[in-house]
């Protein structure tokens, strides 16, 4: 089995069709689609559908497909070892991050190890907490930034970089703005501003209404909790948010805590503790693990 073919079938994948992986190879797209056809025949099974305006994986491809990265990944760590022990780092290493990341301390870690390793290409991407979780333990990212509502999943190590709790935010003439701290309870018949699903945000106001016996009212929905709190600053509704946001514009909006801490969250440095891990990417891990085990750093 080729490993040529073995990449143009995740490039495929990956960029949902021939063309743009054709594009990103810089391979003809005939030859791209003969080396796949000559790959299937060999497994026997189609692994694409392409009767679509997007091509998939069929359910013998979804099976393939981990199987071919972890391949094409271990022929690239065989690269990236022999780099390592002369000294020289290189590769390619992958974050991900939530929407409500605070202020440069993501910034300040990329541009740190680019300084220490700056043959190692960086990426970035942004998404929801459940979904980056399942990229990291899927081999996709490296190194996630992610909310945590509860314990992190098997294989996932964990450094907590921020732990707080959620605050109720309401316009300054909101029959609550007076409140000091308020029972969950009174937000019951209320509209409620919250992250959406799949969010550590959104699943932590969903605990702790489902603990108190009631369920949450959510008629709007945000990836940044800064928009939610300008929503309910108009008078809309309830933004529930960490309290350090909701503190950092005492002038924009009132806000009001819930009794005993009722909604509570952590902000995470997540990393892969079990499976093969490039050069790169423990350099990227040891390197965040400093950055944010140092107590001047930790937002």
């Amino acid at each position: 089995m080729e490993l040529r073919r073995l990449r143009y079938f995740v490039t495929v994948v990956e960029e949902g069709g021939f063309t743009r992986a054709a594009e990103r190879l810089h391979v003809a797209q005939p030859g791209i689609s003969a080396q796949i056809r000559l790959l299937e025949r060999e497994l026997g099974q189609p692994l694409l559908d392409r009767t679509g305006r997007t091509v998939r994986p069929t359910a013998a491809g979804e099976a393939v497909l981990p199987y071919a990265r972890a391949a094409l990944a271990a022929v690239a760590g065989a690269k990236e070892a022999v780099d390592e022990l002369t000294g020289l780092v290189r590769g390619r290493v992958s974050i991900g991050m939530v929407t409500s990341v605070p202020g440069d301390a993501l910034p300040d870690l990329l541009a740190g190890f680019h300084r220490a390793h700056p043959n190692v290409e960086i990426t970035l991407a942004e998404g929801d907490s459940a979904g980056l979780l399942r990229d990291l333990l899927g081999g996709v990212l490296d190194l996630v930034l992610v909310g945590l509502a509860g314990e992190p999943p098997p294989g996932v190590g964990v450094r907590v970089i921020a732990d707080e709790d959620l605050v109720a935010v309401v316009a300054p003439d909101d029959p609550l703005a007076g409140a000091g701290s308020v029972p969950l309870a009174a937000l019951r018949d209320r509209d409620v501003a919250a992250l959406p699903r799949g969010t550590s945000l959104r699943d932590i106001v969903e605990r702790g209404f489902a603990a108190a016996g009631i369920a949450p009212r959510v008629a709007f929905e945000a990836a940044d909790p800064y928009v939610l709190a300008r929503i309910a600053s108009r008078g809309l509704g309830v933004a529930l948010v960490p309290r350090s946001l909701a503190e950092a514009h005492p002038d924009a909006w009132a806000s009001v805590a819930l009794d005993g801490g009722a909604l509570r969250g952590r902000l995470v440095l997540a990393w892969r503790e079990t499976g093969p891990l490039s050069p790169a990417a423990r350099a990227l891990t040891a390197h965040a693990r400093a950055v944010f085990d140092a107590p001047s750093t930790t937002p």
